[in-house]
């Protein structure tokens, strides 16, 4: 029994704190009843707007090359919603639950009321007798220094005996008092000890079940996340796969009104040759296969103006020159480009006539709206530094991708010509006067492993990682004395481990069709960073740094293969012993800088009411929660064995037999990740100041 529930306190109050301590408990599980109430409310909210974005998705226009892509948007989308919905009958589920063990505890507690009503008689019993043994005390040193008193006054027989016969009273009922306490004292010690034991039973229970009912909210939780990534996977996957061909192919096939030119027969389209710069020959449409009808273009400039400077051609005379070009109109997506490809080629023979650069213009009168560049998706690239010539130009385009959305439209400049912006946001500024602003990471992952007895290939592993980037105070003052600071860019390295990364939406940037698998390449919203950290500065202004957690992933595993301290648990269980050996061997493979585990514990529960235990090596014994524990030294290659070894215990039981039960176990590294993921940082202004990696257990259980 633990010491709080075993002594009374003072003025023996300890039966009052302890009844309303268990009292406590149901309002704890009241009040956690209310938060996953709320929590499903809010899960349901989200659930049902998530559904209505599906719906406006579903009725968004359906004309143009882009309108399958909004049928990407409503399927995952809707998925989303499913997700948020699946959670929220899980939460449901577990509030009926709480609410049946809200229920019970009441029961429970009621059942204990009555219980213990004696120990609240003996309790007040002992409070009033020693009150009266108190004054009964006082009264008796008051008559015994009043008579003495007398006697040394040399006051008269009488009185000196008048006052012996009250001190004799005095005597008899303190007497009598102390003999009734002792007995008080010893039925109150009794029934408090049962009642301690039993409130302490209740509260353990309590606890147990509270954390219970955590555990499987948090792993309600997470598996929704996990929904949540797979679903925002399948949506990148699905978007890869959306090529501009494609979108083009089915504006073709469904937009299409034949693949025949009227009143023509079916004719076959030959391959395009180009024997010279002034002319070019296109094989037709012939009737005949085998000799093909071909048709001759010529190009003729028009000629210059007299006067000292050469004039060029203006957009009306090219519209009216090229106008005159006719070729048969496209009706497959192959006819389509090779359509375009002919008028390209024509412009540009424009362009070297006449000096200027009209391609894009009489793309737009040949082909308004279809010609590619103003409906482009293009993927975010990371910042480069831009000419002063190119600045002015582009630099509005990268400003309103940053804060809006991963594609971009081209923009026509003042001299016509086409710039389609390359950057993901501003440019790197340069600090003239100052250092490059120091950035620490940190990377810390959590290996969680089921061990199930001696068999390898039923171990279930899950490894997660968080990256968190540590900013100094200082950093703030530059961000917001800069109206655009230098964008923080990063490669994540090492990435062909990872099944699953989320990045933190709110503050970063990621091109989803980077195709190298090893590496991923992000960039910061600046203003929204400089929002955070301005926002952190002020709840916390005597911080010197502030944390923030920039991703999560998760770790592709290889059942016990990717655990770095492998386990295998026997038991031989008898009435009067339990016999237990767990084997362990330190797994290098699984790490890519392999380094020390530290701070390694077992710990062991064993029922069957425990007397006596040896163990190998030397392990604690608690009595009052019947576990034993081990404390290893740090385990490595260079520890005995190659990091190999044996924890064995034999337990002796008074009320055997045992029951196998699930082993915990705990360890750390510092230097080093599972994953072997890395960062580095891209572009000027910012240094690595400290990158700090860890890994530690999460859930690392054996059971046999």
């Amino acid at each position: 029994m633990l010491k709080t529930y075993r002594q009374p306190g003072e003025k023996n109050n300890g039966f009052d704190v302890l009844y309303h301590n268990m009292k406590h408990g149901q309002i704890s599980s009241k009040e956690l009843t209310d938060f996953i109430r709320e929590r499903a409310t809010i899960e349901e909210v989200y659930a049902r707007s998530m559904t209505k974005l599906a719906k406006s998705a579903g009725n968004f226009s359906q004309l143009g090359t882009f309108a399958p892509v909004w049928d990407v948007f409503k399927t995952s989308t809707e998925k989303l919603a499913s997700c948020h919905l699946e959670l929220v009958r899980k939460l449901q589920e577990l509030i009926k639950d709480v609410q049946k063990y809200v229920d019970d505890q009441a029961k429970v507690h009621k059942k204990t009321k009555e219980e213990v009503a004696s120990t609240n008689g003996a309790v007040q019993t002992i409070q009033t007798t020693g009150v009266a043994l108190q004054k009964s005390k006082e009264n008796y040193n008051a008559k015994t220094v009043d008579q003495e008193r007398l006697r040394k006054e040399g006051a008269t027989q009488r009185e000196v005996d008048k006052a012996g016969v009250k001190a004799k009273k005095a005597t008899e009922a303190y007497k009598g008092l102390v003999e009734k306490y002792a007995t008080a004292k010893s039925e109150f010690e009794q029934k408090m000890a049962e009642t301690a034991q039993k409130f302490q039973n209740i509260e353990e229970s309590h606890i147990v079940h509270m954390k219970d009912i955590i555990q499987s909210y948090a792993q309600s939780v997470d598996e929704t996340h996990v929904q949540i990534g797979e679903v925002h996977t399948e949506f990148l996957g699905n978007m890869e796969n959306t090529s501009v061909e494609s979108l083009i192919q089915k504006l073709a096939e469904s937009k299409g009104t034949g693949k025949e030119r009227p009143g023509a027969k079916p004719r076959k389209r030959k391959t395009y040759a180009f024997p010279g710069q002034n002319s070019f020959y296109s094989s037709s449409d012939s009737e005949d296969e085998d000799e093909p009808r071909k048709f001759r273009v010529e190009i003729k400039p028009v000629a210059p103006n007299n006067g000292t400077h050469q004039s060029r051609a203006t957009i009306d005379e090219l519209k009216a020159s090229i106008g005159n070009i006719s070729l048969s109109p496209p009706t497959t997506v192959r006819q389509f480009l090779d359509y375009i490809y002919l008028e390209f080629f024509t412009l540009a023979i424009y362009s070297t006539l006449y000096g200027v650069n009209v391609l894009y213009p009489l793309l737009l009168v040949k082909f308004p709206g279809l010609c590619g560049l103003s409906n482009q998706v293009r993927p975010f690239s990371p910042p480069k530094t831009l000419s002063n010539a190119s600045l002015s130009l582009a630099a509005p385009l990268a400003r309103a991708e940053s804060s809006s959305s991963l594609s971009s439209t081209a923009s026509l400049s003042a001299s016509n010509t086409p710039t389609v912006g390359t950057s993901r946001g501003p440019s790197p500024v340069t600090l003239a006067s100052q250092d490059a602003l120091p950035i620490a990471v940190a990377f810390t992952e959590s290996v969680n492993a089921y061990f199930k007895g001696a068999d390898p290939t039923k171990c279930i592993v899950k490894i997660t990682g968080d990256m968190t980037l540590s900013f100094p105070m200082g950093i703030i003052k530059v961000f917001t004395s800069n109206p655009s600071p230098a964008v923080l860019t990063f490669k994540l390295k090492s990435t062909s481990k990872l099944e699953q990364i989320l990045p933190n939406q709110t503050l970063l940037f990621s091109d989803p069709s980077q195709s190298d698998t090893n590496t991923k390449d992000f960039w910061f919203n600046m203003q929204a960073l400089t929002s955070y950290l301005r926002k952190a500065s002020e709840q916390n202004p005597a911080a010197s740094y502030y944390n923030v957690d920039i991703l999560k992933y998760q770790v592709s595993s290889n059942g016990i293969q990717s655990t770095p301290l492998n386990l295998a648990v026997y038991w031989k269980c008898t009435p009067t012993t339990t016999d237990l050996r767990l084997d362990y061997r330190y797994n290098p493979e699984s790490m890519l800088y392999p380094g020390p585990l530290s701070n390694v514990q077992v710990l062991v529960p064993v029922d069957g009411e425990v007397i006596n235990m040896q163990s190998l090596p030397n392990a604690v014994w608690n009595s009052e929660l019947n576990k034993s524990l081990w404390k290893l030294s740090d385990i490595s290659e260079k520890s005995d064995n190659e990091g190999s070894g044996s924890l064995r215990a034999k337990f002796e039981l008074s009320d055997g037999p045992s029951t196998p039960t699930t082993l915990a176990v705990q360890f750390m590294s510092e230097g080093s990740t599972l994953s072997g993921v890395d960062m580095e940082l891209l572009g000027a202004g910012y240094r690595l100041s400290l990158n700090k990696k860890r890994f530690a257990t999460g859930m690392y259980r054996t059971k046999i």
